[in-house]
């Protein structure tokens, strides 16, 4: 186990924040720097795409999940998951293959299904920026991750004017959604002087199921579960989320502290595609930053904790057991008398966890003359997570099972980078970044004898394991002229295994059901042997527009990624998985077991983008017409499988109407039908669709009105990317609806928003 290494990385860390601001405060002259709202990227980033600040706040009426706000940015799809936790793709790369940080802070899910992903711990109303990095990442944003960076931050502190006195400022705002009754509000205060800043963000969200376009399923349910669904009704997708921050802010000369405690509640959030749903989420974290420019550059240091309970359990879509022949049911791991009817003694399945998660960041911005900058910064997480089930009968007792006993996932990294502008038509950037991952875990046991040779064998292994990553990256810019740029580069970078695919153990039937993150109803189990993903991309963004990059532009990128030791799957073939599913070796038509393995894989595509105006300043406004188009092919070219979770060709075309203070947009989507499918998960293929958005805001003074129409003639669709269909009934022996079934998209929601700014 790795405790003392935790407390060596805190320690360094500090030791070296201290020593740079000493070793530099004593000599330095200090240049007179007002430091209000530092961006989150320098506009010379390269491969970076912004999530422009309008689009940001129409959405945000529209959606509940923070990672739609990113739907529009090329190359990105999203996985279905509950309703404020869908998971970004990055060109066919999703979840732990992504960095993604929010507010600064490398958040990890912690849960065996992934419910509580990084995007789901801010609520959509609350981010201020979002920029997407895709495939080729700078070594100093990018790190144990292969598909690339999403960095997501609420408001910065704000501060007075000098002589202006006391700020006040604020915002409080509701929505509607038709489809799932689906409402919530949020408010926004700041109080601030020249030097102190003090502000408060809340929200909270609230839906019911959703509907499909049109029927699914037969109506209620065949696994005799409680209650009744009608035919276009999407099981487990109801959920119920709050947010609540404080943030402080202090500003003296050229140096920025920022202190911020955030809270998370859900008490609830189905799951159409898995077979438990989330019954309680609550986190708490404290991230502390300090950003200070001196004569030399700038340092950027952040210090962070979060801490999840996170629980799972069926709830009222999926069917809870009540008693049995092998063994009495329990609540809270307590036996209780089997009572058919009676909620309080329902046996259901008890999942919990916990995680710990502390990370320090150290970065340096060093310009070593007019033309080269120096960036080097170092990097420490410690991650602890405990995932145990109590007793709750049915096969399942006396005994408490530990999935996760103790896990722990430290790293440890040092980057550096040099980023030269050679003249106004070449910028160059070279990285170099070496990363140390431990990882280990205690002994776990199973419910009962059943399990004790499995688990001997795990807990006899040798569960100890460290890896040794190097990221490397090269990018360059050419702007010939002021129409044209070009970027491109290579990207060597690397991912070690999470601790769930790495230290999964159990191969019986029902324990592999809950380790499923990605939606497809299957079984999964650890592989102590894993090593690190290494993936090399090369890339490049074609970019032509008008020399002041305001009224048209085209883009295009097309990139290669072909990964070593990719982690794919292949079925389980031992005795428990067999004896789970007779044919779970050759099977075409069922939920399979499966262990993650190493193999080869391969990825290329191209995303295109572009805008150009159809007429301006007539009586009747402006008019500009909006395309993105994206293509992704993925295959393991140890199998010549397809990769899974692969969204099939796709484009958004849109015309965007503006008239003083009125904006609409008129969209068509266009998703082809996906026949190209994972074979060893029996992944479901899906058809081709279309639809049709409509959105307007209209900003008067302090307020602000949104108001639009999602899936405007309510087609029917099957989520490509949305998983199988487990969202009621007798989930874990059988759903309520046949093998098959696919998650639907959600059908016509007419929704509104109205914010007023104080």
């Amino acid at each position: 186990m790795h405790a003392p290494f935790h407390h060596r990385q805190v320690l360094l860390a500090m030791l070296i924040t201290t020593f740079v601001h000493v070793a530099v405060a004593e000599d330095a002259q200090l240049p007179t720097i007002s430091v209000t709202a530092p961006p989150l990227v320098d506009s010379q980033t390269l491969n970076a795409s912004t999530v422009d600040k309008e689009e940001l706040r129409s959405m945000a009426p529209a959606t509940s999940d923070t990672a739609s706000l990113l739907r529009n940015v090329p190359g990105l799809s999203l996985q279905g998951a509950g309703g404020v936790s869908s998971m970004p793709i990055i060109r066919g790369l999703a979840d732990d293959r992504l960095r993604i940080k929010v507010d600064g802070m490398d958040l990890i899910s912690a849960c065996a299904n992934h419910m509580n992903p990084p995007l789901s711990y801010i609520d959509p109303t609350n981010v201020s920026s979002a920029v997407v990095f895709a495939g080729i990442t700078p070594v100093s944003i990018g790190g144990d991750s292969i598909g690339g960076t999403i960095l997501v931050d609420s408001a910065a502190p704000e501060f007075a004017e000098a002589g202006e006195g006391l700020l006040t400022r604020g915002e409080i705002g509701g929505f509607y959604r038709s489809n799932g009754d689906a409402r919530g509000g949020n408010v926004a205060a700041t109080v601030a002087g020249e030097k102190l800043s003090l502000s408060y963000q809340g929200s909270t969200t609230k839906a019911n199921n959703y509907d499909a376009g049109d029927d699914f399923k037969p109506k209620g349910k065949a696994a005799a579960g409680r209650g009744s669904l009608d035919g276009d009704e999407v099981g487990s997708s109801q959920y119920k989320s709050t947010n609540q921050s404080v943030a402080l802010g202090l500003l003296h000369e050229n140096h920025l502290f920022d202190l911020k405690y955030s809270e998370q509640d859900i008490p609830y959030q189905g799951w159409p595609n898995q077979r438990m749903d989330m019954t309680d989420n609550d986190s708490s974290q404290v991230n502390l930053g300090y950003k200070g420019q001196y004569d030399w550059g700038g340092l950027d240091a952040r210090v962070y904790n979060e801490h999840t309970r996170h629980k799972m359990q069926f709830d009222d879509d999926k069917l809870f057991w009540y008693g049995s022949n092998s063994g009495a049911p329990y609540v809270d791991g307590e036996p209780c008398t089997p009572s058919p009817g009676k909620e309080g003694c329902a046996a259901g399945m008890p999942m919990d966890t916990r995680g710990n998660n502390v990370g320090v960041t150290v970065k340096a911005d060093i310009p070593l003359s007019q033309r080269d900058l120096l960036r080097v910064g170092v990097e420490l997480q410690n991650y602890d997570l405990d995932d145990w089930w109590k007793p709750s009968g049915k096969g399942m007792w006396p005994d408490t099972f530990r999935n996760i006993n103790d896990g722990e996932r430290d790293r440890v990294a040092l980057f550096s980078e040099w980023e030269a502008e050679w003249n106004r038509e070449w910028l160059t950037q070279l990285g170099v970044r070496g990363e140390r991952v431990d990882m280990d875990t205690g002994k776990v046991q199973g419910y009962n004898a059943m399990y004790v040779a499995e688990a001997d064998a795990f807990n006899a292994a040798d569960r100890d394991e460290t890896d040794n990553n190097i990221d490397l990256t090269a990018l360059a810019r050419f702007t010939p002229n002021a129409m044209n740029t070009i970027e491109f580069g290579y990207a060597r970078k690397t991912r070690s295994p999470n601790i769930y695919e790495r230290y999964a153990w159990s191969t019986g039937g029902m324990a592999m059901r809950m380790v499923n993150w990605a939606g497809d109803g299957n079984g999964y189990v650890g592989n102590l042997d894993l090593d690190p993903e290494v993936a090399h991309t090369v890339s490049a963004t074609l970019d032509w527009h008008d020399a002041r990059q305001a009224k048209w532009g085209l883009q295009l990128t097309p990139y290669y990624t072909y990964i070593d030791d990719y982690i794919d799957t292949k079925r389980c073939s031992t005795a428990n998985c067999l004896k789970s599913n007779t044919e779970n070796l050759t099977s075409k038509d069922s939920f399979v077991y499966l262990r993650f393995v190493n193999q080869s894989a391969r990825m290329y595509g191209i995303d295109v983008s572009g805008y150009v105006p159809l007429a301006e300043n007539t009586p009747y406004g402006s008019f500009t017409a909006t395309g993105i188009l994206n293509y992704v092919r993925g295959e393991n070219d140890d199998t010549d499988d397809d990769l899974y979770n692969i969204k099939p060709l796709n484009a958004k075309l849109a015309v965007v109407h503006r008239l003083n203070s009125w904006t609409s947009t008129l969209e068509l989507e266009l998703v082809d039908e996906k026949t190209k499918v994972s074979q060893v998960r029996n992944e479901l293929e899906t058809s081709g669709y279309g639809l049709v958005h409509l959105r307007s805001s209209y900003e008067w003074k302090q307020v602000r009105f949104d108001i639009g129409v999602d899936n405007l003639f309510d087609k029917f669709y099957d989520d490509p990317l949305g998983g199988a269909y487990l969202g009621q009934g007798k989930t874990m022996s059988g759903t309520g609806v046949p093998w098959g079934v696919a998650v639907p998209g959600m059908g016509r929601s007419v929704y509104a928003g109205l914010s007023y700014m104080f």
